[in-house]
């Protein structure tokens, strides 16, 4: 059966209403709905979501049938539903903390409950018509629970998430009572996608604190699975509204708007009601304006539209009464008998109205408090056909990465705005129309098309990548074909790293000794003939003599300084000096008494800070400091500097992991070599192997090496297969 894709959202790309007994189905206009229409509407393609309205339990086959037709598959809610899921914990917990007003949430058990409870039923409906192979793509902050929930159930599907709104730094996530929860469940996805860079940035931070995943650029890994977090700023259907110049209704609004408003420079605002969108401070910077430069009043405009917004919703009450409140003040005292400063709309308008107000409007005043995107100031600038027409648009939008030809303004500083709209006022033709046609460029070419192909041919790719890393782990097949090259060996040398490959990372570097069952391990290794076991490590010498002097094992200690053949004596590399330590511990004894938790190893020829004990964050901060104040003096003093896993490294350039690794095996050719370590030291043995040899990184995939295992339980399963 042919795969396909399948699109999810809280609600359908459809308006329904019941008329004479009847539901009429009409396709829903808004700019998600029409980039996705080329994707949901092909061929067994659909989409799955909310109807948005409340079907009686005896008509749902009757809607489902209906809504089959358009590709769309219902998931019928109860009103308690709703009320839980959607307008509690989405739009009374997470809306309010990923727009940083947690003063306004509302952390009830409850809501919890009915979030995960909904999530679920998504993922029930979603799994009836999922199988393995689809491409599923999930969206938005009222299903971060579905990504997890999907995998769980189709572990062979392909998962995108794209987020609308913004993601929260760490420090306000986690506020959040079911954070981790979460958090584990977006990783169940692929692909992640986020409006801006920042949204990228925040959601790496927070997923790397509050999980066991680690990430490495943008790529996070959880689970021996590897996701990608990208930005993906959201276009619009731009040809949509350029075409409104051609249609006469909007033609005849237009004349109407610049006879009602002939003389008066006009400025426009179009938001939902909502505490993020910074209303009443745009009202108090046009406020101050008309109060410091009375020459602008009777000459100036604001047109106002507030599209109503759960005003039964104590919060959104009290804001539209105080909106009302200042709208009323500033007509009150500014109005003349032929002039109005505000135009205040407290509806929603046709497509056609809103159109011609953005062809009219001399300035379009975009200033949320915060906002992922905030598609307004996009439309404005589509429906500028003529080029002309000022933008002022809030740093705190995600548009505003990409239109900086707008004037970019702190919604917080009342100051500032009404400074740009003095500005904007005074703009001249010229630089309105370099302005515009810069941002007409960019809003044509990051349409809302290429948004979806960027983010289905991100997916694809990221499938790819995970394909390929995947033939790099050594799953059953690649152990046969190890174990069949051992078996036929006259030979074998078995280079071993000890901490991260044959025990596990511990903060406490004196607890991580050998165990029964390594020992056990060990043993078996040395009892076979052929077998030649170097355990090749960056610890102290006296550290693995004390552990592994007796056995019939070779012994490299710090990367190679130190070095000692079974039944022989330690021995350090030649012309090795340690006078350069001294200088070197002065610097990092100064980053150790200002980092808690980090300490300085000393080894024979070689300095080590560790900081795995340090807040994270701090250490990688701490460690680049060090590794910037010491270049130059690790390269005057002929030093090399290794960055391995919460470890910095300070040792003479002779002293590396592949010489000391080469150097074993003088003289000798094995037919079997075997390389396994977990750290950028053991990169130089991968490197300076022969091809043949069996190289195996530890803990990740991103290597020199020709394999990877998980973690020290995998390479200890490998180890003993080799005795079994």
């Amino acid at each position: 059966m042919k795969s396909k894709t399948i699109i999810i959202s809280n609600r359908l790309p459809v308006k329904i209403v019941e008329q004479d007994g009847q539901y009429l189905l009409s396709a829903s206009e808004g700019g998600l709905a029409t980039g996705l229409g080329s994707i949901y509407k092909k061929g067994e393609n659909i989409w799955i979501g909310w109807p948005g309205i409340d079907v009686p339990p005896e008509r749902q086959d009757e809607v489902t049938r209906q809504l089959a037709q358009l590709n769309l598959i219902p998931v019928f809610l109860t009103a308690e539903e709703i009320n839980g899921y959607y307008e509690g914990f989405s739009n009374e917990i997470l809306w309010p903390v990923f727009h940083y007003m947690i003063t306004y949430a509302n952390y009830e058990q409850t809501y919890w409950d009915a979030y995960k409870k909904v999530n679920d039923k998504f993922a029930d409906i979603a799994d009836s018509h999922i199988q393995n192979g689809d491409t599923v793509w999930v969206h938005d902050y009222q299903l971060l629970l579905l990504p997890c929930l999907i995998r769980t159930r189709k572990p062979q599907v392909t998962i995108g998430f794209f987020q609308h709104i913004p993601f929260p730094s760490y420090e306000i996530f986690r506020l959040i009572p079911w954070r981790e929860e979460l958090i584990t469940g977006l990783f169940g996805a692929d692909l992640i996608g986020f409006h801006t860079f920042d949204d990228v940035r925040h959601f790496l931070s927070t997923a790397s604190r509050l999980s066991s995943a680690n990430y490495a650029d943008n790529i996070v890994t959880y689970q021996e699975r590897q996701i990608v977090v990208e930005a993906f700023p959201m276009g619009i259907d731009d040809e949509k509204f350029e075409k409104f110049k051609d249609n006469e209704l909007v033609k005849t609004h237009i004349k109407s708007f610049e006879e009602a408003q002939a003389g008066v420079q006009v400025i426009l605002t179009i938001d939902r009601l909502d505490y993020s969108k910074g209303i009443l401070q745009r009202l108090q910077a046009f406020e101050l304006l008309l109060q410091n430069y009375p020459k602008y009043q009777g000459h100036i405009a604001l047109y106002m539209i507030v599209v109503p917004s759960r005003d039964s919703v104590p919060q959104y009450r009290e804001l539209k009464e105080q909106i009302d409140q200042l709208v009323g003040n500033i007509n009150a005292r500014y109005r003349t008998l032929n002039w109005l400063p505000v135009h205040y709309f407290y509806r929603s308008f046709p497509i056609e109205v809103l159109s011609a107000l953005y062809r009219t409007a001399d300035i379009c005043l975009v200033t949320p408090m915060r906002d992922g995107m905030n598609l307004v100031s996009k439309e404005y600038v589509a429906s500028r056909t003529n080029d002309t027409g000022v933008l002022i648009l809030s740093e705190m939008a995600g548009a505003s990465k990409e239109l900086n030809d707008a004037l970019i303004v702190n919604p917080n500083n009342i100051g500032e705005t009404m400074r740009a709209i003095l500005q904007a006022l005074n703009m001249s033709l010229a630089e309105q129309q370099v302005r515009m046609r810069n941002m007409r460029s960019n809003v044509t070419k990051f349409n809302i098309h290429l948004w979806v192909k960027n983010f289905m041919d991100k997916l694809e790719e990221v499938k790819t990548m995970q394909a390929s890393l995947l033939t790099k782990y050594v799953n059953a097949p690649v152990r046969t074909v190890i174990r069949s090259d051992y078996d036929e060996a006259t030979e074998r040398y078995l280079f071993l790293d000890y901490d991260g490959t044959l025990v596990g990372f511990n903060s406490n570097i004196d607890r991580v000794s050998p165990d029964e069952e390594l020992y056990t391990i060990m043993s078996d290794l040395i009892s076979d003939p052929l077998n030649k076991v170097i355990v090749i490590s960056g610890r102290r010498h006296e550290t693995l003599e004390e552990w592994f002097g007796n056995m019939k094992i070779d012994l490299i200690a710090e990367h190679g300084a130190w070095q000692k053949k079974y039944g022989e004596e330690w021995k350090s590399l030649p012309l090795l000096t340690d006078k350069w330590k001294q200088e070197v511990r002065t610097v990092l004894e100064t980053y150790t008494d200002r980092t808690p938790g980090s300490f300085i190893e000393d080894k024979s020829y070689s300095l080590v800070w560790h900081y795995r004990k340090v807040e994270k964050g701090l250490g990688e901060l701490r460690a680049n400091e060090i590794m910037n104040h010491l270049r130059m003096m690790l390269a005057d003093k002929g030093l090399q500097l290794m960055a391995g896993n919460k470890v910095l490294e300070f040792k003479n350039i002779e002293v590396n992991k592949g010489k000391a690794a080469l150097n074993w095996m003088h003289d000798n050719e094995p037919d079997f070599i075997l390389a396994i370590g977990d750290d950028v030291t053991d990169e130089d043995i991968f490197k300076a192997l022969p091809a043949t040899a069996y190289t195996v990184k530890v803990g990740g995939n991103l290597s020199a090496a020709r394999f990877y295992l998980r973690n020290p339980a995998e390479v200890r399963a490998l180890l003993k297969g080799f005795t079994s």
